[in-house]
């Protein structure tokens, strides 16, 4: 049974007539009567009444339509899907990134996609190996470090790292902080499995500071939280949150960061529209957090048509 054979019944059946459903397909009529006859003899039933040469839904067939009108529409269904590979273009689209990257840039670049976007899904990845995720099913991946070799990537933004102070704290009406201020009052930040961390720590370190007072939270979330308590300076890279007022951090080579970086496979059939997303979401980051985390010219691998 072939999903052609399929076809030439679900087209009789639906027009009515032999000479309009050979219109229809494309075929003559007398290899049209030949196939519907192929298909009995396959299916062993008998789907149309036949009656001074004209052809009526028998009850089998009538059961029957409904499951070769599924099988049709699910072949002409695999079809578009492969000639939408085989053009480049995206059903769907599977981005992973870590937990706060995820939350707060992610998500939000998501609720500006249309219908003509491909479907996303999302796998949240801490940032060690949020790269490697390209090798197990992800088409796109966001992190805080360059791209490594063969994958194409690009720059997305400079996030600010900051101090996150509530209303009632003495630094409520400032902007900014200094690294030397902040490392004399008590730090709530996240381990150095993370970037916001790794960044303040390389930061203090270039100043030749040291901590005074710092604890570890697993989430960005728990460290505002307990700031939000006024026990410390949540110092995360996350939206604000629990009414808490953000510090932008000023070290020895400048405002602290970090850098969001958009990767992709080459060799990925849809490489093409991956790249012009990643751009989208370049662009999306600039809108929301405004022009000063745009990212300098530095080395980033884009992709290149083939």
């Amino acid at each position: 049974m072939e999903i052609r054979t399929l076809r030439y019944f679900c087209a009789v059946a639906e027009t009515g007539t032999v000479t309009a459903a050979a219109e229809v397909v494309h075929v003559t009529q007398p290899s049209l009567s030949r196939q519907l006859r192929q298909l009995e003899r396959s299916l062993g039933i008998e789907v149309f009444n036949r009656d001074e040469g004209r052809l009526q839904l028998s009850a089998a067939g009538r059961e029957f339509l409904p499951v070769a009108q599924h099988l049709v529409a699910q072949a002409d269904a695999a079809l578009a899907t492969a000639a939408s590979i085989a053009a480049g273009r995206l059903q769907r689209i599977t981005i992973a990134a870590p937990g706060t990257t995820l939350t707060d840039v992610v998500a939000p670049f998501l609720a500006t996609l249309t219908e003509a976007d491909p479907m996303p899904a999302v796998w949240e990845e801490v940032p060690a190996s949020v790269y490697a995720t390209l090798a197990r099913g992800a088409d796109l991946a966001v992190g805080t470090t360059t791209p490594p070799p063969p994958l194409a990537g690009r720059a997305l933004a400079d996030l600010p790292v900051f101090a996150y102070v509530p209303a009632g704290h003495a630094w409520a009406r400032r902007t900014r902080v200094a690294l030397d201020e902040l490392v004399a009052v008590p730090l709530l930040a996240q381990s150095r499995d993370f970037h916001p961390r790794r960044a303040l720590d390389q930061a203090v370190s270039a100043a030749r500071l040291g901590y005074g007072e710092l604890h570890e939270f697993d989430t960005a979330e728990v460290a505002q939280a307990v700031a939000a308590s006024g026990r410390g300076v949540a110092v995360v890279s996350d939206d604000p949150r629990f009414g808490l007022r953000p510090l932008g951090i000023d070290g020895p080579s400048g405002p602290v960061h970090i850098s969001l970086y958009a990767a992709w496979d080459r060799a990925h059939h849809g490489a093409a529209a991956i790249g012009e997303l990643a751009g989208r979401l370049a662009a999306f980051c600039v809108a929301r957090y405004g022009e000063q985390v745009t990212p300098p010219r530095r080395p980033a691998r884009r992709h290149t048509a083939r």
